[in-house]
């Protein structure tokens, strides 16, 4: 059964910086994409950044130069380095993966496997 376990979340003024985690279980797919996604209250849930298992990358227009993915097979986890924060960033952050995408997609309907959550909440 796949677990996807995410931390890092917290307050902070903005332009300051987080670093969002997700350790991930029971997840065996050889070719995959993983990725967080936020929602804010009203709002649908979004792509914000993600990553294949080749390395591949796509981030969303609002984070891109702000936010950062990476991943440590290793360790089985995900991380989101947030610099730059902004309260538009507010949002309960989810991380995500897909053995199905054909490409690191942003789109959430093709991931089946979803985290928690953790919230940001960035003030001004």
């Amino acid at each position: 059964q796949v677990q996807l376990v995410e931390s890092g979340g917290g307050s902070v003024q903005a332009g300051g910086s987080l670093r969002l985690s997700c350790v991930a279980s029971g997840y065996t797919y050889s070719r995959y994409y993983m990725g967080w996604f936020r929602q804010a209250p009203g709002k649908e849930r979004e792509g914000v950044a993600v990553i294949g298992s080749d390395g591949d990358t796509n981030y969303a227009d609002s984070v891109k130069g702000r936010f950062t993915i990476s991943q440590d097979n290793a360790k089985n986890t995900l991380y989101l380095q947030m610099v730059n924060l902004k309260p538009e960033d507010t949002a309960l952050y989810y991380c995500a993966a897909s053995a199905r995408a054909p490409s690191p997609s942003l789109g959430r309907g093709w991931y089946d496997y979803w985290g928690q959550g953790t919230q940001v909440t960035v003030s001004s």
